[in-house]
């Protein structure tokens, strides 16, 4: 298993948050490690996740294997109360997005977490 490097993720997007992996640093990690020029790696990740976006909105799931499911649910309309006034209020009907990791995906988070843990 390849884990990313933090010294190969120095985009300033990445200067300001390090706990977070933005689509430019897929976009340089590919650059980097698959040898493919900046602007294909920009366009070949925007592809990407365009799929995975017109496929949600098509209201069908997304699964990738090994690492999780995306699944578009409908939610019913519900009754809700305001917590600071105790007054009923009505939630409407929506839809939503939940993602689902894998199992193999929620084991090597846990095995990592554990050695993270571990060196603390």
């Amino acid at each position: 298993m390849n884990f990313i490097e933090l010294d190969e993720i120095d985009t300033p997007a990445t200067a300001k948050a390090l706990d977070a992996l933005t689509k430019a640093d897929i976009a340089t990690l590919l650059f980097r490690r698959m040898g493919i020029n900046k602007r294909e790696s920009r366009e070949l990740v925007e592809a990407f996740f365009e799929e995975i976006r017109q496929e949600l909105l098509a209201g069908r799931d997304v699964k990738i294997s090994g690492f999780g499911n995306f699944e578009v649910r409908h939610k019913t309309p519900r009754p809700g109360r305001n917590p600071r006034t105790g007054e009923l209020v009505p939630i409407a009907a929506r839809t939503i997005v939940s993602f689902h990791p894998s199992l193999k995906l929620k084991a090597q988070v846990s095995s990592q977490q554990a050695v993270t843990d571990f060196l603390i």
